[in-house]
């Protein structure tokens, strides 16, 4: 694997750290500037709007400029919302500091899988993307814990200052790893990335996205209640259970990326039937402590091994123009976060019990099974004699990327 997907994996490491530790930091927020915390967890919401609103538009206005160069310009952007977010005078200024730190999340991601899988021989293409993720996964075992104790420390402003320099250190990376000879070869165009997305595949595989995360997301956004007031944990003890979360994650990732490599389809078939299992069994999980930890660790790496197949599968469905679709795959993610979160608090409220939402969850995974079978009946409707697979992102000279 070349040494350019460190480079990625930088980035994804520092952008993990800040998306999720403002969670950590609620408290220090809201009395630094003088909000209560449910107004400062707004500033949750303002970097998920972000991602949304940020991985399409920049993946579409820059789509006739070198990966390389948008990749480095996306993490300047990441760099300047973070350190606006450490200067910020009230309330308001971080709120628009952390919509602009969400801006460049969706599209670094879409756009460096791109490069991450032009990079590698098409064999290695799934691990490629696993890979660079792993940036992301292992920012929850390592990188949140140690930014939230910073902060809880130094100052939540020391943590986005160092969030930043994670920032610089990634576009030095960036300038120094990724080729030259690959900066101007995959420029495909605005046109022809829209045209993509006009594709029924690319939206089935958004929407397997979509509700194969929201299953994950309904359970997680409600982990803490479910181990506190079901398993019996105490308070203290949920940082180490989420870390065990970013453990199980990490295995996840890399193990869906080889799989994916091997079969696709059935990496992201086994890998939807596995979360739908993981959520189904919570009730049952989550009545003795020992197996309560055991879930958190299975919920993340039957999470995760689906991350890299279905980041592939939009880009494949997409082959002509996949930046924009890749992006958008990641505005898809975002979008399971909010509505996975919405439909497990729906569950709570209607009294079905502290661990519903991971009820609620499996029903979202047999949904998004049931996508991911209608995108397989669709493709097989259009299959093309002797091409079971299309690779993604094809680059002419991709043989002088691969010399050694």
């Amino acid at each position: 694997m070349p040494l350019a997907l460190l480079a990625l994996a930088v980035g994804a490491f520092g952008i993990g750290t800040t998306e999720f530790v403002i969670m950590g930091l609620l408290p220090e927020v809201a009395d630094d500037l003088h909000v209560s915390i449910p107004t400062a967890g707004h500033l949750v919401s303002a970097y998920a709007l972000g991602v949304v609103v940020g991985a399409p538009l920049l993946a579409a206005v820059t789509a006739r400029l070198s990966r390389r160069t948008v990749l480095i310009g996306l993490m300047a952007l990441f760099v300047a919302g973070n350190a606006l977010s450490a200067l910020a005078a009230d309330y308001d200024y971080l709120l628009a500091a952390r919509f602009l730190s969400g801006l460049p999340h969706g599209a670094f991601f879409g756009v460096g899988a791109v490069v991450a899988t032009t990079l590698v021989a098409p064999e290695r293409k799934a691990r490629s993307v696993s890979l660079m993720f792993l940036g992301l996964t292992v920012a929850n075992v390592v990188g949140v814990p140690a930014a939230t104790l910073m902060g809880q420390h130094l100052g939540w402003r020391a943590t986005f200052l160092a969030v930043s320099a994670i920032g610089l250190a990634a576009i030095a990376s960036l300038a120094l790893l990724i080729p030259h000879d690959h900066a101007h070869a995959p420029a495909v165009g605005l046109r022809r990335e829209l045209a993509a997305l006009k594709s029924l595949p690319v939206w089935l595989a958004l929407g397997t996205t979509v509700a194969g995360f929201g299953a994950l997301f309904a359970a997680y956004s409600y982990i803490t209640p479910m181990l506190t007031d079901a398993a019996g944990f105490a308070d203290a003890s949920v940082t180490l259970l989420l870390a065990l979360f970013g453990v199980g994650a990490t295995a996840g990732n890399l193990v869906g990326g080889r799989l994916a490599d091997h079969s696709l389809r059935g990496t992201l078939f086994g890998g939807l039937v596995s979360l739908g299992a993981v959520l189904a069994l919570f009730p049952l999980l989550m009545t003795t402590e020992w197996s309560a930890a055991l879930a958190v660790v299975l919920l993340g790496v039957a999470a995760f091994v689906t991350g890299s197949p279905l980041q592939l599968m939009v880009m494949e469905k997409a082959s002509a123009g996949p930046s924009l679709a890749s992006s958008a795959n990641q505005a898809a993610f975002n979008l399971a976060n909010a509505g996975g979160a919405w439909i497990g608090g729906l569950a709570l409220a209607a009294g079905f019990g502290a661990t519903s939402p991971a009820v609620a969850g499996a029903l979202l995974a047999l949904l998004g099974l049931g996508v991911a079978g209608t995108a397989w009946r669709v493709d097989r409707g259009r299959a093309v004699p002797g091409r079971e697979r299309v690779v993604a992102a094809h680059v002419p000279d991709q043989a002088a990327v691969l010399q050694p």
